[in-house]
């Protein structure tokens, strides 16, 4: 066995001080060791995983698991980029690994794995963050642009209006000021908050009860939900009035996606909101680590964003609703990013998930 000569040579110490996952597999495929970055990844211990087949701690394609047997018998290595492994627990990684045969007597094989899923989702964040931000750009000129003539507009309608003497006349007036100040309304809106942070001692449990509380009573006792919270997660300096409007955003348009699927489908499953919160240790958001960050999930059980929404969820007037304005997200966006966090959505079908992060330290 490859393991006792290795552990003789000093080569097991290496193995085990390597930040890359590391497997040694047997011909039949059985794990005959992992290293500590392997077992933090696939969610299981050496002790529990030795002898087991390989596909026991992760599911892998019929073709991949030939291809392993096949190199096992040609001692060929190989490479595969960007291979997707979904784990027995149900969590999907992103992966690149390679497959090497080591020269032994039944061949084993040398598995180092690199995940990508860290890498993809910094390279994702850094592309939100740079969209948001050219986004803020292009609607602050657009802005500029439009207040200025509706301010015109409406003044010569005020001026107009007191001129006339007829009723019926006047009445086109107040149309065209009334319709002035809906669009500076609707500019206002998509330029979000504009006030200054007002940063205190913040419970992120709080803020979602307050939500929760909120939209039961909007759903008049309909929607069912589900607290899934870590108690230990601290305070941080937050603006709760500013928060409690960005999660309602995200709540609300959970709620009307989860009594849609209700409307069009006959499930038994009620309309459902989960809210579930976890910490996570030296977290990257875009460029920037942080040592603790609060992860929250607002989950619910509708029909899914389409795919090709799902990218472009958080521009303004983007919606996945024919009575949506797509400023709700928007807004959220940026009120997470003025906290150094950011918002994120997986969707498929029966499920999508917002993932807001936000940095438990100090100041914005």
């Amino acid at each position: 066995m490859a393991l006792p000569s290795a552990h003789q040579t000093g080569y097991k110490s290496i193995l085990d001080s390597l930040t890359t996952a590391v497997l040694v597999l047997e011909d039949s495929l059985a794990i005959q060791y992992l290293n500590p970055a392997a077992e933090s990844l696939f969610e299981t211990s050496m002790t529990r995983s030795q002898g087991q087949p390989f596909q026991d701690i992760l599911v892998e394609s019929e073709d991949a698991l030939k291809t392993l047997f096949a190199a096992v018998r040609n001692g060929q290595s190989y490479t595969r980029r960007e291979a997707e492994f979904l784990l027995t627990s149900g969590s999907r990684l992103t992966v690149d690994y390679s497959v090497t045969p080591i020269s032994l007597e039944p061949t084993e094989l040398l598995i180092e794995i690199q995940p990508r899923d860290r890498l993809m989702r910094i390279s994702r964040e850094e592309d939100i963050i740079s969209q948001q931000e050219t986004t803020r750009i292009l609607v602050r000129g657009m802005a500029h642009e439009i207040k200025n003539p509706l301010g015109g507009i409406r003044g010569a309608a005020q001026l107009l209006d007191r001129e006339l003497s007829s009723e019926d006349q006047r009445e086109y007036t107040r149309v065209i000021i009334d319709e002035a100040d809906r669009l500076r309304s609707l500019v206002d809106r998509m330029l979000g908050p504009n006030k200054a942070l007002k940063l205190a001692p913040t419970n992120i449990h709080e803020i979602l009860e307050r939500v929760g509380t909120l939209l039961e009573a909007e759903s008049k006792g309909r929607l069912n939900f589900k607290r899934d919270y870590d108690p230990s997660i601290p305070e941080f300096k937050g603006d709760k009035e500013q928060l409690i409007q960005a999660f309602l955003n995200i709540a609300r348009n959970a709620m009307e996606a989860a009594f849609e699927n209700q409307a069009g489908h006959s499930s038994e499953e009620p309309p459902t909101i989960t809210f579930r919160t976890r910490t996570l240790r030296q977290f990257t958001i875009g460029n920037r680590r942080h040592k603790l960050v609060c992860r929250v999930d607002v989950i619910d059980n509708g029909p899914g964003i389409p795919p090709e929404l799902v990218q472009n969820i958080f521009y303004p007037m983007i919606s996945g609703r024919a009575s949506g304005t797509g400023l709700g997200l928007s807004i959220t966006q940026s009120i997470i990013g003025q906290h150094r966090g950011l918002v994120e959505c997986e969707s498929e079908p029966g499920r999508t998930d917002f993932i807001i992060f936000l940095p438990l330290e100090d100041t914005p």
